[in-house]
Formats: C-alpha cells, structure tokens, sequence
C-alpha cells in the first residue's frame, strides 16, 4: 500500500528524516513511536503533503505521489487526523462531515459517526466546529470526519492527545473498526501502550531513523543512545532516565541496561 524509500529531511543544520526506509501493507495497524524529537510527526507530514522532503519517494499503491500536493493525496484515498485539530468558525459539524464524505450525508449517517467517536448525536450535529469546543471535543470530530473519509490509509498523529480517559478507550475500539470492518490501514503516531499493543507493527524511531520494526507480541529491544524508555514484559514502558524521572525508574532503568535490555 504505502511505501518510503530512502527519505531525507533537513532543516537548518538539524537532521530531521535520516534516510527512512518503511512499507505499509494493506489492512494493517502501524504504530510509531520514538523519543521526542526522533521525526515522528515530520514523518506523517511528509507521508500527506505537509512536509516536503529534501530526496527519497513516496509511494502509495503502486503510485510515487513524492510531487503530489495534499489535495491530490487525499483524492487518492489518504486521510490525516493533526495532534492539534483545527477550528472552523461558522462551521457546523455536520457540514465538516459532509465534506469529508464527499457527499450529502443524512442525519443518521452524521450522528452514527458521531456516536462511534464518543460523542452525543444530537448535541453536537449542529453545533459550529469554533473555540466554544473543548480541544477533546475537536478531537473527537476530526477522528469522525476521518472515518466519514474512508480512507485507505488513515494517518493518526498522537490521537489520544487532549481526550479522557472513556474516550480513550473508545478510540481503541475506533481504530479495530477501521481495520476489521472498513478494510483500511492506519498508521499511528502514539507512546500510549494500549495502542502499541493494538498494532500489528511498531516501529522504533530514533534520531530520524528507523531503529527497529517488531511485530505484534514481541519484545520490543531498544538500543537508543539516550535511552528513555525500556521494554518489560513484551511491552513498551516510560522509563526517563532524565531530570524529571523518579528515583525508582532511573533505578528500573539503569537495570534494565546492565540486563541488556536496552
């Protein structure tokens, strides 16, 4: 479905994208994650149109969309949810809906995407997507207005950013509805484990490159040079062995690296 070949990304003297090199199958859960600062979003951007690379390809089904702008990307069956949703002021929800539809969408149709993401139909149908929102609330319709798309390949940057608890949870249930019944694919930007687990496959980002890719089950091993987090029990734990970490996790940590875990 998606593949990058050899992409570089500068900016200024800083290495962003240091020769990616990634595949994304069809009907399959992706998730990146990575230290702050590892490209993690650049990447999604470069993936839509957002970002321009400096050399390497885009490739989405057969097709280099490397030149493509970001209309041409989502007419070919890409779809992007941004970590920071936008406002559109005089707006209304089920107008946003329709665009993303690309068609007339009926009422039902609206409130049933509505209800999937978390939210109560007929409160929010036809209310304006403006600032009298809470960005948890923006959130949830932009993940709506993704699966009114029906992409092929849905892009999601921290998804779980700015939404509760509840919510959260029913995310998770979102992303195993686009998967299993809406044959797409997904790729996630997340440090949330119950996302990681959800995925087919996770792929290590460090320092604009990709580190390692695991499958669904299996111990993730991370050898950053600055470590920040460790692999227990076949899942992704924090660990930051920096400033802000507790005592007990610098010690967690630093046993884990005599181990060889990291």
């Amino acid at each position: 479905m998606l593949k990058l070949e050899n992409i570089y990304l500068t900016r200024g003297d800083r290495h962003i994208l240091n020769g990616i090199n990634l595949q994304i199958d069809d009907h399959t859960c992706m998730a990146i994650t990575g230290p702050n600062g590892s490209g993690k979003s650049t990447l999604v951007k470069v993936i839509m149109g957002i970002e321009k690379p400096d050399s390497g390809r885009v490739i989405f089904n057969g097709k280099d969309i490397t030149s493509k702008t970001i209309d041409e990307r989502a007419q070919l069956g890409l779809g992007f949810s941004f970590q920071q949703p936008c406002t559109f002021k005089g707006i209304k929800v089920h107008t946003l809906l329709n665009l993303a539809a690309g068609r007339e969408l009926k009422t039902n149709e609206c409130c049933d995407y509505l209800s999937t993401v978390g939210l109560c139909a007929k409160g929010y149908v036809d209310r304006e997507v403006n600032s009298t929102l809470s960005g948890g609330e923006i959130k949830r319709i932009e993940i709506a207005t993704v699966l009114a798309r029906n992409a092929k390949l849905s892009l999601f940057d921290e998804p779980e950013a700015g939404i509760d608890l509840w919510s959260f949870q029913n995310l998770i249930e979102v992303f195993n509805e686009i998967k299993s019944k809406r044959k797409g694919s997904i790729l996630i930007i997340s440090h949330q484990e119950k996302i990681l687990n959800i995925a087919d496959k996770i792929v290590m980002l460090n320092e604009g490159r990709v580190q390692s890719i695991s499958n669904k089950g299996d111990r993730i091993d991370i050898t950053a040079r600055d470590p920040r987090k460790c692999s227990l029990d076949g899942h992704l734990k924090e660990c930051m062995t920096g400033e802000q970490a507790t005592p007990n996790f610098r010690k967690l940590a630093a046993k884990n690296i005599a181990m060889g875990a990291m």
